[in-house]
């Protein structure tokens, strides 16, 4: 074997290693980051390629497109703030005790599922899926809207407080979280801390004290 054919051999292997330890939660991982940095319209399969340290081709034995990445990516966000909606606490009881079970919840998804809600946050509607996603998060808004609604319809909610207002601020505080808070960059507080310091926040002027 000639010097040449031995380096192209040690060169070969790690690349066929990554290949076969890929899967496509792993390749949606990196997709997700690489997203998260260079914007969706900035990011080619060759920036996929290269941050995965595998072929183009390689990506294709998992997925058909850069959009198919991107669908995963949103759904497993909107899946998570949906299941949110679904769970006993937000479908029973008072309006006002439901609101602070799904606000609660939903910092929660937004920490637990940070890099997917933070894709999701950022869709600007140029693609289908992106459409899709902006539709699927303004139904989601709209549910939680319309609790806050039957709180103030209910009389949990301080009369002097503008319901509409609340609700873009209640949904602004939510979604900041995306953008300050970075766990791997020493970020101290917990989910369960965030969450708390929001209900405590948003509650202690919403709710009418008895």
């Amino acid at each position: 074997m000639t010097m040449a054919a031995a380096n192209r051999a040690a060169n070969a292997a790690p690349r066929a290693a990554n290949r076969d330890t890929y899967t496509p939660q792993t390749l949606l991982e990196v997709a997700v980051e690489v997203f998260n940095e260079r914007g969706y319209d900035g990011t080619s399969m060759e920036h996929l390629s290269r941050a995965a340290g595998i072929s183009k081709s390689s990506i294709y034995h998992h997925v058909r497109s850069k959009e198919e990445l991107l669908r995963r990516a949103v759904s497993h966000a909107l899946e998570g703030l949906f299941a949110v909606l679904e769970e006993p606490a937000a479908r029973r009881g008072r309006a006002v005790d439901r609101l602070e079970h799904v606000t609660r919840r939903t910092t929660l998804t937004l920490v637990e599922r940070l890099p997917y809600v933070t894709l999701l946050l950022r869709v600007r509607g140029n693609t289908d899926t992106e459409r899709w996603a902006l539709e699927r998060r303004r139904e989601f808004d709209h549910r939680v809207a319309e609790l806050l609604k039957q709180a103030a319809a209910e009389g949990d909610l301080r009369a002097d407080v503008d319901v509409r207002l609340a609700t873009r601020l209640l949904f602004g505080m939510i979604n900041s979280i995306a953008e300050w808070y970075r766990p791997a960059r020493g970020d101290a507080a917990s989910a369960q801390e965030i969450a708390d310091a929001v209900i405590t926040t948003a509650f202690a002027g919403l709710r009418l004290r008895q």
